[in-house]
């Protein structure tokens, strides 16, 4: 039982480092947009909305892993930081109205919606596997 249960682990492990690549690779494409192409507005929006989207990816994932081990250890456990992923989307709308001039707000939305583009793909990809 705990030989599977590290395994699982390690499992969960290699996911969120797939994950945070596929972000950190998602990430490098919109800086070279928003420095090498005509569209600086669109670029600069979806960088801010992928960059709060990765922090967003980053919290969901401490917080999965959390909740993981309360369960093994049989305790409770509040939430998995749904308000504060909110509230981080909440902080890239607000920039983006505030700097409307530079930024895209439409843009700022789409790059919050990434990381789960990012979950989907991995799932797709790698659940085929197992």
């Amino acid at each position: 039982m705990v030989d599977m249960e590290q395994q699982d682990l390690k499992k969960y492990d290699r996911m969120v480092i797939r994950q945070r690549k596929w972000m950190l690779y998602t990430l490098s494409i919109m800086v070279i947009g928003a420095g090498f192409t005509p569209y600086p507005r669109i670029f600069l929006g979806l960088l801010i909305g992928t960059a709060l989207s990765f922090y967003n990816l980053w919290l969901l994932q401490r917080k999965i892993k959390k909740l993981g081990q309360a369960i093994i250890e049989d305790r409770r456990m509040l939430g998995i930081g749904s308000l504060t992923r909110f509230a981080s989307a909440a902080l890239a709308v607000v920039v983006g109205l505030r700097f409307e001039e530079y930024v895209d707000i439409i843009a700022i939305i789409i790059g919050l919606m990434t990381f789960y583009i990012v979950i989907i793909i991995d799932f797709a990809l790698f659940n085929t596997k197992d």
